[in-house]
């Protein structure tokens, strides 16, 4: 597990930049945290990063926003759904598999972890010890992802590495 910290949204921002150029069609990120912890946030930068110009808002009444970027972003919030079914209902399968055309942003994945990839990016962002300040707990799940945390690393450690002393 890798933990970043942020110290503003605007750093949260600009690490969802920095991870977009990382990412290829077919990803899968599974964005975890509470209300207000910054999903949202961090999928703006990383929709900016891949060259998306227009607003990015949370799907949550959609349940499925599309940004047409570098590759297409599919960005689900699993949040007022009830059943795991209603995600089979809007194709949420052929999104999320190695051989979609995008990538999928999924925010609250915890939900329904029997409807997710086994394969997949795991970030937790949670608040840090000062208001605006966000830890991001990043789990890789396969092979896959474990690589992409190595080049993550090469980018991100000098801006945003963080020692949890309780890890």
């Amino acid at each position: 597990m890798l933990v970043y910290k942020t110290q503003s949204p605007a750093e949260t921002f600009l690490f969802g930049q920095k991870i977009a150029g990382l990412l290829t069609a077919g990803d899968v990120l599974c964005l975890a945290g509470d209300l207000g912890a910054g999903k949202t946030l961090f999928t703006q930068g990383l929709a900016q990063g891949m060259g998306f110009r227009e607003d990015v808002t949370s799907p949550t009444f959609a349940i499925m926003n599309v940004y047409e970027a570098k590759i297409p972003i599919y960005h689900f919030d699993l949040y007022r759904l009830d059943y795991a079914e209603q995600l089979y209902d809007i194709g949420f399968e052929e999104y999320t598999g190695r051989n979609s055309s995008g990538m999928a942003v999924i925010e609250w994945p915890d939900k329904f972890p029997e409807a997710l990839p086994d394969e997949n990016l795991w970030i937790e962002i949670t608040s840090g010890q000062y208001t605006e300040e966000r830890l991001l707990r990043i789990k890789p799940n396969g092979e896959y992802y474990q690589k992409l945390c190595e080049e993550l690393k090469v980018i991100a450690d000098t801006c945003f590495r963080y020692s949890d002393p309780s890890l």
